[in-house]
């Protein structure tokens, strides 16, 4: 089962689930509770031929932040 990423729409904490491809669950945000959780595009990263790639699933930035500009996904 593959892992999703959602974030809250109340506090925009994001969290990672564990699911099927045709889970229907509704999700519940680890810090404040809200069950308005979006999912967002995950952050990934590969090697090739020894070169490490970095994927940020939206083009903005990262999910690790709400400005897209930090450390964490290299845009700050």
């Amino acid at each position: 089962m593959p892992i999703y990423e959602y974030q809250c729409g109340e506090c925009q904490t994001v969290s990672e689930f564990l699911e099927g491809f045709n889970s229907a669950s509704k999700h519940v945000c680890e810090k404040c509770g809200s069950e308005k959780m979006s999912r967002v595009m995950s952050v990934f990263s590969a090697t090739m031929d020894g070169k490490s790639i970095v994927s940020h699933g939206n083009a903005g930035g990262c999910s690790s932040c709400s400005s897209h500009n930090c450390s964490t996904c290299g845009k700050g």
